[in-house]
């Protein structure tokens, strides 16, 4: 049985999904280095905005390195204007020394997001993989010929990079399903 007007309110649902757009800054953390990129999704269109690595010196003191990722993911924050943080969650190996750094690292860019309001998601790595590649095991080359292949215009070439746009994507996809989903039970 057909409700009268259902169509119509699915039509324009989608209609007015896709005049959405939300900016997503996706984050790749890390010490040394800490892949960033930026995407905007409007409905399933996903376009690049920006992207890089952050780089800290090991031979710095530890406050210093800290200090400099958030102040540069604040800069970057403030110049590009996301909506909402996408950040792999830390995956804790042997070394429980970096582990802790790791976990540090994180922190100063969850603070220079949740400061500005931004929507804070946090994604397993196997989730990110399987959201970009299909697949929750896959290896580095893949996750970037993905990105690249998703992103053309985004010609990234570090694959922290490419990692921290995967998490973007993800991210994109479960609020895009997220939203269909709430959407159908309203």
């Amino acid at each position: 049985m057909r409700h009268s007007g259902s169509g119509d309110w699915v039509s324009r649902f989608f209609s007015a999904a896709t005049r959405v757009i939300v900016r997503i800054l996706g984050l790749d953390p890390g010490l040394a280095r800490m892949g960033w990129g930026v995407i905007e999704c409007a409905g399933t269109r996903l376009s690049h905005i920006a992207h890089g690595v952050l780089r800290t010196d090991a031979k710095t003191e530890l406050a210093q390195r800290l200090f400099a990722l958030h102040e540069a993911i604040a800069e970057i924050i403030a110049d590009l204007r996301p909506s909402a943080l996408a950040i792999e969650q830390a995956f804790v190996a042997k070394d429980p020394s970096a582990a802790l750094k790791l976990g540090q690292a994180r922190a100063v860019v969850l603070l220079a997001a949740a400061r500005q309001g931004l929507i804070i998601a946090e994604y397993a790595p196997n989730h990110i993989k399987k959201s970009v590649v299909g697949v929750g095991h896959a290896e580095k080359a893949q996750v970037l010929a993905m990105v690249r292949r998703l992103l053309p215009a985004a010609q990234v070439e570090a694959v922290d990079a490419a990692d921290a746009l995967a998490c973007a994507i993800a991210h994109a996809h479960f609020a895009g399903t997220r939203a269909k989903v709430l959407a159908a039970l309203a």
